[in-house]
């Protein structure tokens, strides 16, 4: 899919994609700073979108680590198995709604987001965010891109823990959160 295409495909969808353009590389950059992969062996991605982050995990993660990529998206999914060959790389067309599915009783290190809560009903974010406190790791953490800061106190509903930083190097620019 060439990448027009996404663009395309990206603004027809606005509802599930949340986003006018695809996040920057500065934005991935602060986005996986908050983490260390090195040791990760089970890693999330919710909301794969243009692969511009699962890219950035890839440069990062261990060869003996997995990356689940969801996206909801058909079109999306099929561009990043082209783009994402590798054995340890899964791109899943599914809801995060899903997620425990998927982990056949594993634990994960990592979960980037960059899902549009504040579109998801209250019922599907209530899903997708007790499976995601309940399936990560002790040392483990929630990490989501997000344009309102309001969403803190949504997060800070499922997690103990939830410190912003922010970027101006993005369009729009944005909040990054983690949640522990």
């Amino acid at each position: 899919m060439s990448k027009s295409d996404l663009w395309l495909e990206l603004s027809s969808n606005l509802t599930t994609t949340g986003a006018l353009t695809f996040s920057s590389k500065a934005l991935v950059s602060k986005m996986l700073s908050k983490s260390d992969l090195s040791h990760s062996k089970l890693v999330v991605e919710l909301g794969g979108g243009d692969g511009s982050i699962t890219q950035g995990i890839i440069e990062r993660l261990e060869s003996d680590a997995e990356l689940l990529v969801f996206e909801i998206n058909k079109s999306f999914c099929e561009s990043m198995k082209k783009q994402f060959p590798q054995h340890n790389v899964k791109i899943i067309n599914d809801s995060a709604e899903n997620l425990d599915k998927y982990l056949h009783g594993k634990k994960i290190d990592y979960i980037f987001s960059s899902l549009p809560f504040s579109l998801i009903s209250k019922e599907a974010t209530n899903e997708i965010m007790n499976q995601c406190k309940n399936s990560l790791t002790p040392n483990g953490a929630f990490i989501q891109i997000c344009y309102s800061y309001l969403l803190k106190n949504q997060f800070k509903k499922y997690f103990n823990k939830v410190s912003v930083s922010f970027t101006f190097k993005n369009l729009p620019p944005a909040f990054v959160m983690v949640c522990r």
